[in-house]
C-alpha cells in the first residue's frame, strides 16, 4: 500500500491478509489472479487469462482493487470476495444435506431409471420440482414426501419460486435455512403447519416479485 513497498512484500502482504481473512480460495471464483504457495512458502500470483506470473504493475493493480471498498483503503475488506466465500459455505452445506441423484430417486420411487430421470426434467422444466446442477443433478431429499413426490404444501412455493427464475441454489438456501421475513422460521418446515402455510406463500410471491424485477 506504500510507495516504498517492494513488489516481493506486496506480493506477501497482499498474500497474508486473503489467507488470514480466508478468501484466498475464493480470488478464482471471482476472475481475479489466484494465489499459490512454491515449495519455500513464497507467494506466486498467476493471471488467469494467460497463466502467466503477475507482473509488479498488475500485482499493484490488484492491491488498489482489493483495497477499493470503503473509505479507507487500509481497512477495507474485499466484499466482493466475502460474498463468493459466505456462497461456498452455504453450497457446501447444503450439498452434505440430504439430497438424490436419479438412481437414489429411482429407488425410492420403486421406479426404472429411465423413468425417473424423463420425470425429473419434466418436472424440473415445469417449475414444479427443485433440481440443481453440479457434477450430476441434484435432487434436495427436503422437497420430497416418503414416496419420492413433491410434498403437497410445498408444490405452489416451488412453482412461484422457480417459475420467476430464482436460482436453485438460492431456492434451496432459502427453503432450508431460517428466514428473516418469516420471524426465523425455516420456510419447508412452515410451509407444513397449517398456521403458517399461507404465509410461506405469500413470501415466496414476494422473493418472486424480487427476482423478476432484478433478473
Amino acid at each position: 500500500m506504500t510507495g516504498e513497498e517492494s513488489p516481493a512484500e506486496t506480493s506477501e502482504r497482499l498474500a497474508a491478509w486473503l489467507e488470514r481473512l480466508g478468501l484466498a480460495d475464493q480470488l478464482g471464483a471471482a476472475g481475479l489472479p489466484t494465489l499459490h504457495r512454491d515449495g519455500d512458502g513464497h507467494a506466486r500470483w498467476t493471471d488467469p487469462r494467460t497463466g502467466e506470473p503477475l507482473g509488479a504493475d498488475q500485482l499493484a493493480d490488484l492491491d488498489r482493487l482489493l483495497h477499493a471498498e470503503g473509505d479507507e483503503p487500509e481497512h477495507a475488506v474485499p466484499v466482493p470476495l466475502v460474498q463468493l466465500a459466505q456462497q461456498a459455505r452455504v453450497r457446501a452445506e447444503l450439498v452434505a444435506s440430504p439430497w438424490h441423484d436419479y438412481a437414489s430417486l429411482a429407488a425410492l420411487r420403486g421406479a426404472t431409471l429411465e423413468a425417473t430421470r424423463f420425470d425429473v426434467h419434466k418436472a424440473a422444466g415445469a417449475h414444479r420440482l427443485l433440481v440443481v446442477s453440479r457434477e450430476q443433478a441434484m435432487v434436495p431429499a427436503f422437497q420430497l414426501d416418503a414416496a419420492g413426490r413433491v410434498r403437497d404444501e410445498l408444490a405452489a412455493v416451488l412453482t412461484t419460486l422457480l417459475g420467476a427464475g430464482t436460482d436453485p441454489w438460492r431456492a434451496w438456501a432459502w427453503l432450508t435455512r431460517p428466514a428473516a421475513l418469516l420471524g426465523g422460521l425455516v420456510p419447508e418446515q412452515a410451509a407444513a403447519d397449517p398456521e403458517t402455510t399461507a404465509l410461506v406463500r405469500h413470501v415466496a410471491v414476494r422473493l418472486a416479485e424480487r427476482a423478476t424485477a432484478t433478473g
